[in-house]
């Protein structure tokens, strides 16, 4: 099988060619950037695909994170991922950011728990944490980053994510035992197309993942009245 993966759900835009017979991608490109995913992803994209040949009629799935993220990065990443995919008539296949983050630390055989924490601002996380094998313990939530600390239990944790020193930090002033291993803004693109492989298309869907409001809100009082 070979995928596309894209990511522009947080602080990078990023895409690779995987193919699931080769060790690593066969193409990938990344860009770290808050802002600009929109302008930037179709041509990096058109990049990927053609460096690792055969064009967008050699793949065979689409993979794109669906959040927790920027909400316009998210939006961004999932049209063009539908898309491609429904101009190559091939499934489209949704990975959320934390699973990505967690996922190589869980294959790397982590003894204890592994957990995944995005900094959300203003003192809280997007969170999750999974046991060795993948089990999850804590379900994928927005919370604060001392409540956070407090639901990992006694450690020994292994963290990333780019909100990981924040939990870190407070975990370790509770005397609980937890190493960092990675602050990256984005998780690995790589990682989206990996996870994909192994997903189903009619479950992990391409829909938008968000765990809190937007912090952009309409101002009703000048909202104009329906008529």
């Amino acid at each position: 099988m070979r995928v596309l993966a894209i990511d522009t759900a947080l602080g990078a835009c990023a895409a690779c060619v995987l193919d699931e017979r080769a060790a690593g991608p066969l193409a990938a490109e990344s860009v770290a950037m808050a802002r600009g995913h929109a302008e930037a992803l179709l041509p990096l994209v058109e990049r990927v695909v053609a460096r690792a040949g055969g064009g967008f009629a050699a793949l065979n799935r689409v993979a794109v994170t669906i959040g927790p993220g920027s909400f316009t990065g998210i939006r961004v990443g999932i049209a063009a991922a539908r898309a491609i995919g429904l101009a190559a008539k091939i499934p489209v296949v949704g990975v959320t950011t934390l699973t990505a983050f967690a996922a190589p630390l869980v294959a790397a055989g982590e003894t204890g728990l592994v957990a995944a924490a995005i900094d959300a601002r203003h003192g809280h996380v997007f969170f999750q944490a999974v046991a060795p094998g993948g089990r999850t313990v804590v379900t994928a939530r927005h919370i604060s980053v001392s409540e956070a600390a407090r639901v990992i239990g006694s450690g020994p944790v292994v963290i990333a994510g780019s909100g990981a020193g924040l939990v870190a930090a407070e975990a370790r002033s509770l005397g609980i035992d937890v190493m960092v291993k990675g602050l990256a803004a984005a998780p690995d693109v790589a990682w989206v197309g990996r996870l994909s492989i192994a997903a189903d298309p009619a479950v992990a869907l391409p829909r938008p993942f968000y765990l809190r409001p937007a912090d952009a809100k309409p101002q009703e009082a000048r909202q104009v009245a329906r008529q």
